[in-house]
């Protein structure tokens, strides 16, 4: 299959029967020492209110554990911590089924608490099920400590899960597929985490963007249609998979640019010197700056090269915003194998916002600067997106697709 030059790990669970892993869990002497990251304030657990504090059934010193927001919060600070330092670092969640005895729930409370470290964080996110946050940890570190807890929780009917960060995420990333639970255990919402890159109106602002631009440009693409089929064989949309918001696959449109069944390697292989390096094709003007697109790409057609230069080639994405994969402003949804690239702070461009046609990147940096400094005005647009930075781009990107610039 073609690769049309654009724009790369998402979270794979690992579950197991109580007892089914193997694996080291090294005590906390032997592993690197990490500041306890749970932060704020802690609580007793009381489940539904209409519980009271659990009394664990095993010997253990009772202690104290995070609500649902505070453990959220305490998995968010020490993703930023590893995204630095990159350690990894791990949950376990023991879920008790439902309508099974009380006293299970309170003997895992126990039994939890008595198997932590010092830098391990426990806690209380759903109705029957805790949570173990483990800084600097592994998956076989985690498989260790399930291995650790099996023997004391085999009469007891519970599944454990795991996520691991950044494997589970790179893992899931580069195979395109839906991210699943280990997504759902490290991204949980958080206010005002959970509405970065959003705001009311914005789902709003698509849909009428999108299908004033499909009005005017309507004729236009009809053109460009034609031309694409008369001028080499194959479709007129090009579709490719992409990952959109908390890496989940979709597909994507784009007026086909390049020949049929072309190699993909060159791309993969400029992409992978690009982000690895900062470094890309020599700078194209005097800049001195490594281009992010290509700009010699032999599979591209006649007629390719002109509507890539003017960005025509993108207007079949109206449809993607319609769909709601896609937002008329946002990052650039970048293709699978580019994810298995990324450092972990890249991550954040694709996990937190919906992919865009056009970005702060589009009308700021354009095919001018690195890959690095492309994500880092990504996440900018993240935290002060709104409507009016929106419109903003928007009208900037009108005078950046008139004079072409940067456009390859």
């Amino acid at each position: 299959m073609s690769n049309e030059g654009g724009s790369t790990p998402v979270f794979v669970a690992e579950t197991g029967a109580a007892g089914g892993f193997l694996g080291a869990y090294k005590p906390h002497e032997e592993r690197h020492h990490a500041r306890h990251p749970a932060g704020g304030s802690r609580a007793k657990l009381r489940r539904g209110g209409a519980r009271p504090v659990p009394t664990p059934h095993v010997t253990h010193e009772h202690g104290s554990f995070l609500r649902a927001r505070d453990f959220a919060e305490a998995v968010q600070r020490e993703i930023r911590r590893s995204e630095r330092s990159r350690a990894p670092l791990t949950i376990v969640r023991y879920a008790v089924d439902e309508g099974t005895d009380s006293l299970h729930f309170e003997r895992l409370l126990g039994i939890l608490q008595s198997s932590m470290r010092e830098t391990d964080v426990l806690g209380h996110v759903g109705t029957d099920t805790l949570a173990i946050l483990c800084p600097d940890t592994d998956a076989a570190g985690a498989r260790g400590l399930i291995a650790k807890v099996a023997p004391l929780v085999s009469d007891m009917p519970i599944l454990p899960t795991t996520a691991t960060f950044p494997d589970h995420i790179f893992e899931s990333l580069s195979g395109g597929t839906a991210p699943g639970d280990a997504f759902q255990m490290l991204s949980p919402p958080v206010e005002p985490i959970d509405n970065l890159g959003n705001y009311p109106l914005k789902r709003a602002l698509d849909v009428v963007s999108a299908l004033i631009a499909l009005a005017v440009f309507g004729p236009l693409m009809l053109v460009i249609a034609l031309l694409v089929r008369l001028t080499s064989p194959g479709p007129v949309i090009f579709k490719q998979k992409r990952l959109g918001k908390g890496g989940v696959p979709f597909t994507f449109y784009k007026f086909r640019s390049m020949e049929v069944n072309g190699d993909d390697r060159i791309h993969r292989e400029y992409v992978a010197r690009l982000i690895r390096s900062g470094k890309g094709e020599p700078p194209s003007d005097d800049s001195g700056t490594a281009t992010y697109k290509m700009t010699a790409d032999p599979r591209v057609t006649t007629i390719g090269k002109i509507i890539r230069m003017t960005s025509i080639d993108e207007l079949p994405q109206l449809l993607n915003v319609l769909k709601g994969d896609m937002s008329m402003v946002g990052p650039r949804p970048p293709i699978p194998y580019e994810a298995t690239h990324y450092e972990p702070w890249h991550l954040r461009r694709i996990l937190i916002a919906k992919p865009g046609i056009t970005g702060l990147w589009q009308v700021e940096g354009r095919s001018r600067v690195t890959f690095s400094e492309m994500v880092r005005m990504d996440l900018r647009y993240i935290r002060h997106c709104s409507l009016a930075f929106d419109l903003k781009i928007m009208l900037k990107t009108v005078g950046v697709v008139l004079r072409c610039t940067g456009a390859r």
